[in-house]
């Protein structure tokens, strides 16, 4: 039978139980099915993450495996935290708070890019697993020294995190770019003669933007300009 949830999440724990010790010795141990989940997620996505597949994987029957991961739900929860556990961020320079949310800002955005699956995954019950706490702990000292309350702060930091996701599932690959590119160069002359006059200010910034990032859509200006305005909510425009 397997353990709860929140015993999982803290397995490593001294006060952990430690579910008794009769029958033979299993084969996996939990860590080691969530570190094999963390691998197959990281390959294929998330959705080849199933409790047959990762059994099959480790050479144990499911029932086996559910017996260290509750459920697949569970399972999820346990990979995340354990990605944020495994994450060593570095320490904040000693600057500016806008150099440290910088800094924090640019981690999160590649723990992200490193584990895109950690996108489809939104159970808030990793919030109590440790990996997740201590992540938490780290991020909130970016806004030190900002004379911001308790609950300020973590707003400041769910802020800076809900921007970094957009622009992570921004930068996921679009299958559809080598056709987008090929599409503008067959159509842009028979779109300008299905628009003719129309919409203006759409066909001139459209014309811009396209002209100054080589593309129709650059998620690395889209992540400078937007990080610049998220600093500046913060902390305050920079002067030039």
């Amino acid at each position: 039978m397997a353990r709860d949830l929140i015993d999982l999440l803290w397995r490593e724990h001294p006060a952990a139980p430690t579910g008794g010790s009769r029958g033979p010795r299993s084969k996996v141990t939990t860590s080691q099915a969530v570190d094999a989940a963390i691998t197959l997620a990281d390959a294929e996505g998330i959705d080849a993450v199933t409790v047959r597949r990762l059994a099959a994987d480790l050479g144990i029957s499911s029932m086996a495996l559910y017996t260290h991961v509750g459920s697949r739900d569970d399972l999820l929860v346990l990979m995340v935290d354990a990605v944020r556990a495994g994450w060593t961020p570095a320490p904040y320079p000693a600057g500016t708070g806008r150099d440290r949310i910088r800094q924090l800002a640019g981690q999160e955005l590649a723990l992200h890019t490193r584990h895109p699956w950690l996108l489809d995954v939104t159970d808030e019950r990793a919030s109590f697993g440790p990996g997740t706490i201590a992540k938490y702990d780290h991020d909130l000292h970016a806004f030190d020294g900002m004379g911001l309350g308790d609950v300020a702060r973590d707003a400041a930091l769910t802020f800076v995190t809900d921007f970094v996701r957009s622009a992570a599932r921004s930068r996921r690959p679009d299958p559809h770019a080598a056709d987008m590119a090929e599409a503008w160069v067959r159509w842009h002359t028979t779109l300008g003669g299905y628009l003719g006059d129309a919409h203006p200010l759409a066909r001139r910034v459209g014309a811009a933007a396209g002209e100054a990032m080589n593309s129709s859509y650059s998620a690395e200006s889209a992540w400078e300009f937007g990080l610049e305005r998220v600093l500046d909510a913060l902390t305050g425009p920079t002067r030039a």
